[in-house]
Order: C-alpha cells, then sequence, then structure tokens
C-alpha cells in the first residue's frame, strides 16, 4: 500500500491541505484558502473564497475589499472535503488563529504567526493538541527572550517625558497591524496623554476601536495646526516614514523602535533609531519550545525565520523536526 499522503503539503502556491482541498495562507491565488490572520504575507488578494475568524473579518475587509467570505468562530468545526477544520487563537493580533485539521486519523495544526505573551488587543494563543506542529520561527534563537511588556511600555513614557525636557518630540515607528494597536493599549494602561498618529497608523487604529478594542486617545499628525512644535509629544509611524519628508515637520526628535529585533543592540544601531524597545507580536525562543511541548506533537514543522536552530533543537531533544521554506515574510522587519 501506499505511504499516506502528509494533510499538509507545501506546494508552489503555498501551504496545501489535500484532503481538504484548501490552503493556507497561500501566496498565488488559488480557489479556496483559510487564513491565519490580516498581515500582508498572510492574507492576499486574488482567492476563490476566504476562512477566517470573526475577528479577522473587520481587518481582511480593510485590507482585502470585499470577497467572498466565510466567517467561523473559535473552536466551532466545518467540513472542507474530507477535512474537518477548525480555527483556535493564535494571541498574535487582533483575529489571527491557528488552523486545526483532521483526517485520516492524524490531526495537524498550523500555527500562523503566534505569541505567548498577554496582549489586551487579541484572543490568548490556545495550545491545541495534535500530531503534526506546524510552527513559526521568527525569532527562532535562544536570544531572543522578551522582557515584560508593561516595564517596556513605562519606558517609552520615561522616554517621551526626557524628549519633553529636551524640546523634543518622541518618534516611535512600529508596525501598523497589531504592534500599534498593542502598543496604544498598553500605554493606555499607565498614562492618560494622547499619542499622535501618521496616517498609516491611523487608519488600523480605527479599525480595532470599530472592533470594540480600548486604546489610548489618539490624534492625527495631518490634523494638527501646521507650524505647531510637537515636543514632548509621543507620535507613533510606521519604518517607512523613517528618513522621509514626513519627518521634517519635527523641527527636534528622537526616534525609537518597537520589535523584538531590538533584542539586539546591534540592529538599533545599523537601523539607526536612538531608542529601541523590545516588545514582540511572536514568540520568543522559550516560548517556542514550550508550545511545541504543549501541543505534544510527535512531528513539527518550522517555517519561516530561523528554522535551523529550532529544528537541531527539537530533534536533539527527540522530536522530530524539520524545516518548509515558504514566502511568508515578517512585518516586524
Amino acid at each position: 500500500m501506499p505511504a499516506p499522503r502528509d494533510l499538509v503539503e507545501l506546494r508552489p502556491e503555498g501551504l496545501y491541505c489535500p484532503a481538504g482541498d484548501f490552503h493556507i495562507d497561500p501566496w498565488r491565488p488559488v480557489p479556496r484558502a483559510v487564513i491565519t490572520h490580516g498581515h500582508g504575507d498572510h492574507a492576499r488578494i486574488g482567492m476563490g473564497e476566504y476562512h477566517c475568524s470573526a475577528g479577522s473579518l473587520p481587518i481582511l475587509r480593510w485590507r482585502l475589499g470585499e470577497q467572498r467570505y466565510h466567517v467561523h468562530e473559535h473552536g466551532a468545526p466545518f467540513e472542507l472535503g474530507g477535512a474537518r477544520v477548525s480555527l483556535h487563537p493564535a494571541g498574535h493580533v487582533l483575529g489571527s488563529v491557528q488552523v486545526r485539521i483532521e483526517a485520516g486519523g492524524e490531526v495537524w495544526v498550523a500555527s500562523g504567526d503566534y505569541k505567548r505573551q498577554p496582549d489586551p488587543t487579541c484572543a490568548p494563543f490556545e495550545p491545541v493538541r495534535c500530531d503534526v506542529f506546524i510552527t513559526e520561527a521568527t525569532f527562532g534563537l535562544p536570544v531572543y527572550r522578551w522582557p515584560d511588556t508593561r516595564e517596556v511600555v513605562r519606558d517609552i513614557v520615561d522616554w517621551r517625558e526626557r524628549c519633553a525636557a529636551r524640546g523634543e518630540a518622541a518618534v516611535l515607528f512600529c508596525y501598523a497591524l497589531g504592534k500599534a494597536q498593542r502598543l496604544l493599549a498598553e500605554l493606555a494602561a499607565v498614562t492618560d496623554r494622547p499619542a499622535l498618529l501618521h496616517g498609516a497608523i491611523a487608519a488600523g487604529v480605527q479599525v480595532y476601536r470599530d472592533a470594540g478594542i480600548a486604546m489610548l486617545a489618539t490624534r492625527a499628525v495631518a490634523e494638527e495646526e501646521k507650524g505647531r512644535d510637537f515636543a514632548g509629544e509621543l507620535i507613533l509611524a510606521p519604518p517607512s516614514a523613517a528618513g522621509s519628508p514626513w519627518m521634517r515637520r519635527f523641527r527636534g526628535a528622537q526616534t525609537g523602535f518597537a520589535s523584538g529585533w531590538m533584542r539586539l543592540r546591534g540592529n538599533r544601531r545599523r537601523r539607526n533609531y536612538d531608542r529601541g524597545f523590545v516588545v514582540s507580536d511572536h514568540a520568543d525562543w522559550p516560548d517556542l519550545m514550550r508550545t511545541v511541548r504543549e501541543t505534544g506533537a510527535r512531528r513539527v514543522i518550522a517555517t519561516h525565520g530561523s528554522t535551523d536552530a529550532i529544528v537541531r533543537a527539537l530533534n536533539e531533544s527527540g522530536v522530530a523536526a524539520e524545516a518548509f521554506r515558504t514566502s511568508f515574510g515578517d512585518e516586524e522587519a
């Protein structure tokens, strides 16, 4: 008898489930896609239909427009072909999920991107028992270990106050979907002073507000009067704004970047930021290892990131591990 096929295969279009005839976060157009979350490297235009979580729907509509969406609640099974599928919280950004697939007596889980730290803007990660676990490895090196986010947010507030004392603005670069909203939600617990937003950040913040996520009050930089002094203001902007003409409106400014990459001081120096704040929406090394243990998986497939290190560590610990070379990117870069 031929060997049974894997429940998920790597195809030119992306991760494919033969039993259910669907793709997970495909990077090329396919008839049927199951989407883990709304970041641009996981949710692309051109699919025949999209299966997603209820939390992801407003983000997908914002980014992809009106498509053929099928919305599913967390943990509620649905049938695709010969596979029984359910979506479970991934803790990455609003609406992010893992994809559980059951067929032929096996259970596979594709994690998408995930984190284990608390985040007031999304449902916490839910460990799902499975035979095979497909894990991200964005920060899959032992050096990546995250500090407490509340302490980092207090550091951001202190930085803003020191900038105010010097007559400078504090411009904090961060990713526009997920990171900015998490920072605003965390800031609301330690300050009531509003933040100012670049237009690219403001649009995503409004999507979260419309979904009922509580965050710090904000104003748009574009709506401030011309020639005003921004000294002492905390301003959130996407990394693409660094070095752009948009920065000229701030007569004096310090710049910071909020990302897991700031765990390595050399990254901050190479990118020419004054400050680096370690806040990540991905799992760090200890949480990657913990998550694999909690799934009980006998086999692990690592995708995008430092896959070599995690594959080697898991194989040495007795867990069969390998890597899929995917086209997923890294929004934190």
